[in-house]
């Protein structure tokens, strides 16, 4: 039955689920459980709730999709009816809703669903010091009690620190002893090792930092917000996906452009969504190879006097051999590079287009273009620089801009825009408070392992700590919460052999998770349903206060809970080295601390008003205060959204101000400049100690790069896609999105005919790190040569036939560091078979329901 004939006959499935929801609300610690329905109670009466008199909560919309959109439930007498999305105020595109989308609309089934853990458990054949280790990831669980989990937690932390010392403990979630609470208590407890690298961005980070001189945070990566977007006459996406990867309104906002007069290229291996609704041209392109195409691009608009040279000598330092900086060799410089005149190879559309797979005329008329339209912006994703030592293309893409003057002017730019700042560049117009909750440093701040090195970490003892400097290392205990790390980190393989080395394995989580299901004692915790409240933010824009909209579930506690009891049992004093304030005290301090952007744009002022009656409604400590919104509208709201109209003071572009009055103004650079020849950016990478990079923006091929598959057995390239199924890994277990996302392996049409391949079989994806096994979607609208797959989905390993039949991309990316660190996700090569064993849809497959 389709989603939507089940969506008409909707009545017994619904009852059930509402009455899942009243009895578990109350406390109840039992329930009929059927895999793949939720929890259920036969006999609730759903017409007397909907007589019922209810309220319409803000919930937590959590999770890590780019969006932060407004989610509500309506309760009543404990009960979840139903859920909407925002309406608070009337929809327009100067004033856009926060609409929730369909992983949003999904929450009851995350929360209320059946393979929530409801009680501690530990692996039936675990023994202190690890017992039959191997079996981690194929044991059975038993039920133990919170006393004896935190007894076995508290005994094993402290066998370990005697035996191996603090630096043995490792917890990968990462995170600073201000904000995650295992890492406070650790680090109360004398330090532990964590795990540094970026992720999300790419190389993008320590690039734009050292080319523009801009060290704040990655939001200030962002070109121009929303409205100066519509200023734009050329708009290209590279390696971006908003209408995927960036949920909310920022394709909303790309439309408002586009009706604006702005043409769209899109520049991506996929022909994606955001493609299907933007794009007046498509350029598929070889993963990996990226940089190529800019230099391409680069040498026509150099041999064809389309340069904006007047930019280049005011702003730019490194283009010429007369523009060098202080100490450069001359001929070191851009321009040469791209003529070839000293390697004797010119970067021409010629020699881009057997690399990167565009072809030469396009490659010209693309140059063209870009470099007659004014203004025009040049917006990535994190994709095209989440590839191994990609540096080069955040260099050689700010480069372009350079060379054509589309910088710095409103509807110009280049930048890396996605998750939460796509569309939304600029300065936080609204933002929380601080919790108050004081930092704990941890002693061990220095014992860091890079997240391409952390898993050989553990298996071989040695990490690199900086240059030449490889250091020793013992993990035998590794804390696993928030993030599904081993899931979603490249080297899954590697990481699942690591979590079976160690000797003791903690996760908590609300479900058996990959992290989870590789531990020796799994603890569960509360959403963010079941907890007091918060506030999250999403675009610059809004700020949105969920509170509690149900009880905690069996016997699910919070994650302070669980290291405030930890903290008792390990001897510390709780509340002076872990938990000082009460969880009405943080919420508060956030409320209270929250500040809005004035409206001439020149500062901040406190945006909610506290009544002394406010703050003890909250039941905390205070001084009443006058902010722009009262705390009873924030409260019934949910949400505060700064009213925005075209030309007000709030707009933005990155180094208008710069570019507008040069005079007397300069960058943080050396020079002062923005900086094509960057020896800084070299420096720091060559500081990291895993490879080296030019001062120049240059093509290096990419380790397990395109050229380095086609040469090795590996001929297709894979690429990992976020997915409308999940929030990276968050909500790949809820069967409403099982079925209407399934996890299928994009396949050219030719690629396919060549295999033998057709529509629905199975596919064997192997690289050199792991194979995985999934349907496939033979479509024409992915270049040949290319697979993708969605990233997230929670592995499931068949261990005889050695494949994850799930399809989690970390299965098949190398656990390999590069550059300054980061995770090279988009260069990895696989090889591709049909399979010939059967394989159920994953929503057909049981839930992971324990007890």
């Amino acid at each position: 039955m389709s989603l939507i004939e089940k969506a008409k006959s909707h009545m017994m499935s619904r009852r059930s689920f509402l009455g899942a929801t009243a009895t578990l609300a109350a406390g109840a610690a039992a329930a009929v459980t059927l895999p793949g329905c939720g929890l259920q109670k036969v006999d609730s009466n759903v017409a007397e709730l909907a007589d019922k008199e209810g309220e319409w909560i803000t919930a937590a919309c959590w999770h890590n999709c780019g969006g932060r959109c407004l989610n509500k439930a309506y309760v009543a007498d404990g009960v979840v009816v139903r859920q909407k999305t925002d309406d608070t105020h009337e929809d327009s595109p100067d004033y856009p809703q926060q609409r929730g989308c369909a992983r949003g609309r999904s929450h009851r089934k995350m929360v209320l669903g059946a393979d929530r853990l409801k009680y501690p458990m530990k692996r039936k054949n675990w023994e202190p010091g690890g017992g039959k280790k191997e079996l981690r990831g194929k044991d059975e669980w038993v039920r133990i009690s919170w006393d004896e989990a935190l007894g076995i937690v508290a005994s094993e932390i402290k066998r370990i620190k005697g035996k191996y010392g603090n630096a043995s403990f490792f917890l990968p979630p990462g995170g600073s002893g201000g904000d995650m609470e295992p890492i406070r208590l650790m680090s109360a407890y004398g330090g532990c090792t964590t795990r540094w690298g970026d992720v999300s961005w790419g190389a993008w980070p320590v690039v734009w930092q050292k080319v523009t001189g801009i060290t704040t945070d990655n939001g200030s990566m962002a070109g121009n917000d929303r409205f100066r977007l519509r200023d734009s006459k050329l708009i290209i996406l590279w390696g971006a996906n908003p209408a995927q990867s960036s949920q909310g309104t920022p394709t909303f906002n790309y439309l408002q452009a586009k009706k604006a007069g702005a043409k769209f290229i899109l520049i991506d291996p996929v022909h994606s969504e955001t493609a299907r609704v933007m794009a007046d041209e498509w350029i598929p392109i070889h993963p990996a190879t990226d940089t190529t195409l800019i230099l391409g691009m680069a040498h026509h608009i150099l041999t064809n006097n389309l340069l904006d040279i007047d930019f280049l000598d005011t702003y730019c330092v490194g283009f010429d051999a007369d523009h060098m900086p202080d100490g450069a060799d001359p001929k070191d410089n851009f321009k040469d590079y791209v003529l070839g005149t000293f390697d004797g190879t010119p970067k021409t559309p010629e020699w881009a287009a057997k690399i990167c797979g565009v072809s030469v005329d396009t490659i010209r008329q693309l140059a063209q273009e870009y470099a007659t339209t004014k203004p025009a912006a040049i917006i990535t994703g994190g994709a095209p620089a989440r590839i191994n030592n990609g540096e080069h293309f955040p260099h050689a893409i700010m480069t372009l801009a350079f060379m054509t003057g589309n910088v710095g002017k409103p509807g110009a730019g280049v930048s890396p825009n996605m998750h939460n700042r796509a569309t939304n560049a600029g300065p936080v117009l609204v933002q929380p408070g601080a919790s108050g909750l004081p930092a704990i440093p941890n002693p061990l701040a220095k014992s860091k392992i890079n997240s391409g090195e952390m898993w050989n970490a553990v298996l071989t003892g040695k990490y690199t700590a900086s240059k030449g400097d490889q250091k020793d290392i013992n993990i035998q205990m590794i804390w696993n919460w928030f993030g599904n790390t081993l899931n979603q980190r490249a080297g899954t393989t590697r990481g699942i052999e690591a979590h079976r080395n160690v000797e003791f394995v903690l996760a908590q989580n609300l479900f058996l998770s990959t992290d989870a299901r590789y531990s020796d004692v799994v603890l569960p915790v509360t959403s963010q349903w079941e907890r007091l409240g918060g506030l999250l933010t999403g675009n610059r824009e809004i700020l949105i206060y969920f509170r509690q909209i149900m009880k905690p579930l069996f016997e699910a506690k919070s994650d302070m809970w669980i290291v405030t009891e930890l903290a008792k049992r390990l001897g510390l004093d709780p509340t002076k080295a872990v938990n000082p304030l009460s969880e009405a005290q943080m919420l508060y301090n956030q409320i209270a601390g929250a500040k809005v952007m004035k409206a001439d744009g020149t500062g901040y002022e406190k945006l909610v008003t506290l009544t002394a009656e406010d703050i003890k409604e909250l039941g905390a400590k205070g001084i009443p205060q006058t902010g722009r919104i009262s705390y009873k509208e924030f409260k019934e709201k949910g949400i505060y959204q700064i009213p925005r109209s075209r030309g007000d003071k709030l707009e933005f572009t990155s180094f208008e101000d710069f570019i507008g009055n040069p005079v007397g103004k300069k960058l943080a650079t050396p020079s002062g400049k923005f900086e094509i020849y960057c020896d800084s950016l070299a420096k720091a990478i060559e500081k990291v100690g895993f490879t080296t990079k030019s001062p120049l923006p240059k093509y290096e091929p990419s380790r397990e790069g395109y050229e380095d598959g086609s040469k090795n057995g590996y001929p297709f390239q894979v690429i990992t896609l976020h997915y409308y199924r999940r929030s990276h890994s968050t909500l790949d277990n809820v069967p409403w999105l099982r079925e209407a996302f399934p996890q299928e392996l994009r396949i050219n049409a030719s690629d396919a005919q060549n295999l033998g391949i057709k529509n629905n079989d199975i596919v064997k994806v192997t690289s050199r790190h792991g194979s995985v096994i999934r349907q496939a979607m033979v479509t024409e609208r992915i270049m040949p040569g290319v697979v993708a797959l969605g990233e997230g989905a929670w592995v499931e390993m068949d261990e005889q036939a050695g494949v994850d039949k799930a399809g989690c991309t970390g299965i098949l990316d190398g656990h390999i560091p590069t550059g300054q660190g980061h995770t090279g996700f988009n260069s990895c090569n696989v090889k591709l078979e049909k399979y010939n064993q059967p394989l159920d849809p994953d929503v057909k497959w049981p839930q992971r329901i324990i007890f």
